[in-house]
């Protein structure tokens, strides 16, 4: 679904990602695994478009995205939660799942997908009304993915969802994951619990200041020493 192939990026003249190239095939999820630093977020806001790829290629369906405008990626059915969450927090809770929805028509199937999130996040029904910025980490963090959902995306990019979760929440929201993949949307997952992202992908990849170092299924690289040592606090 998702081909990267040599993609660097550059914040000025410091080069970010060094010939970055990954897979997320249709169907899948997959989990990209590195320390604080490594190009992990800045994968997913090239893929967007919001940090534009200076060179390589980046294929969506088969399609060329690396020089078109976030707004059209978009469309095309790639959906990003940012890390840090970034809801509307002065507009409700509905308002900002609404605003998810801006690139569609059909106000019969907007609202089936506005009952669809209400159903994964009940909590979000509940305070429907309430203003976004009065929301917990948690509920933030269940609007953002919520509101990604109502773009009705084939593919989901979803940066550090467990962070700053207490252990509960964390386990809703990889459940949660789970049962995206499941009904068929494809993620892609950037994730600091590497424990938590290696039981929920299908496969991996390891990002280290800029590289690509490891690849694997998921259920090996639980296994892999260096992972272990690094990424799994053995």
């Amino acid at each position: 679904m998702l081909s990267l192939t040599n993609v660097e990026t550059y914040y000025g003249s410091i080069r970010a990602l060094k010939g970055v190239s990954l897979d997320v095939p249709e169907g899948q999820t997959v989990t990209l695994l590195g320390a604080n630093g490594a190009g992990k977020t800045t994968t997913l806001k090239t893929i967007s478009g919001i940090t534009p790829a200076a060179r390589g290629s980046i294929a969506f369906m088969g399609q060329r995205i690396d020089r078109m405008a976030p707004e059209k990626i978009v469309r095309l059915g790639i959906s990003h939660v940012p890390e840090g969450r970034q809801v509307f927090k002065d507009l409700t809770v509905a308002e900002n799942l609404r605003m998810g929805a801006y690139t569609r028509k059909g106000r019969r199937d907007i609202e089936a997908s506005l009952q669809r999130v209400y159903a994964y996040y009940p909590i979000l029904q509940e305070r429907r009304h309430q203003l976004a910025g009065t929301l917990s980490g948690g509920e933030q963090q269940m609007l953002a993915i919520g509101r990604a959902l109502m773009a009705r995306p084939r593919l989901l990019l979803l940066d550090e969802p467990s962070l700053g979760l207490a252990p509960k929440l964390v386990e809703e929201i990889f459940q949660i994951i789970k049962t995206i993949n499941h009904e068929g949307i494809t993620v892609l997952l950037v994730e600091q619990n590497a424990n938590k992202a290696l039981q929920v992908a299908h496969y991996g990849y390891v990002l280290e200041t800029g590289r690509m170092t490891l690849m694997d299924e998921a259920k090996k690289l639980l296994q892999n020493d260096h992972v272990r040592r690094s990424y799994l606090g053995e």
